[in-house]
């Protein structure tokens, strides 16, 4: 299912009659495409879209086939129109990557990547983004992500109201600092830099924001 939200379009995975979780599936595409195209040229970026191998949405290997070919298309329709995309990987990190890459998507964004350094890299070489929430603070893999990639390919993000400091406990927006610090003492570099270099990276892929920036 979509639906507009300004200047994002979310696509949702899920049944909207019953609520059951589900993988998506091309009609799911179909039903978004008209937004996009209407609405393309005021979009930011397409997302979430991506692969989620757990067993809540991912049961079959028709699944995992369904999934593919959707990301498939979005990148597709992420390359006609010039628009970025908010990548979903969950317990698919280098299916994701290696489909992204196989597909030559570009502007990239992976979104609370979950998998193991090394295969966050080739997507580094890729150039695409990863963006660390504030649940890092609790997390070694997130941590290990920071240790190992570049500032120059990481952002920040809040992924309210999940994701927070504190496990079950919603996430509010401010904590996206604690991201930033987090970083900074990793990376062992001042807060202002890694702030500097996150806002620069977020023009850098998403540069219809700046339209939203006030001088």
């Amino acid at each position: 299912m979509s639906a507009e939200n300004r200047n994002f379009l979310y696509i949702f995975q899920g049944d909207s009659t019953t609520g059951d979780p589900r993988s998506i599936t091309q009609q799911d595409v179909d039903e978004a495409l008209p937004w996009i195209e209407k609405y393309h040229e005021k979009i930011v970026a397409i997302g979430e879209i991506g692969l989620d191998f757990t067993p809540r949405f991912c049961k079959t290997d028709e699944d995992k086939a369904s999934q593919k070919h959707a990301l498939t298309t979005w990148v597709e329709i992420g390359k006609k129109y010039n628009l970025p995309l908010s990548v979903h990987s969950r317990s698919a990190g280098r299916p994701t990557i290696a489909l992204l890459k196989e597909t030559g998507a570009c502007n990239v964004l992976l979104h609370a990547f979950d998998g193991r350094p090394s295969v966050a890299l080739q997507g580094v070489k890729a150039g695409y983004y990863f963006s660390i929430p504030p649940s890092i603070v609790r997390s070694d893999q997130k941590q290990k992500l920071v240790e190992s990639l570049p500032l120059e390919s990481l952002l920040l993000e809040t992924d309210c109201p999940a994701l927070g400091p504190e496990k079950q406990v919603r996430n509010e927006p401010s904590n996206i600092r604690l991201s930033c610090e987090y970083i900074a003492r990793i990376k062992k570099v001042d807060i202002e830099t890694v702030a500097q270099v996150m806002w620069e990276n977020s023009l850098r892929l998403f540069p219809r924001i700046k339209k939203f920036v006030v001088k």
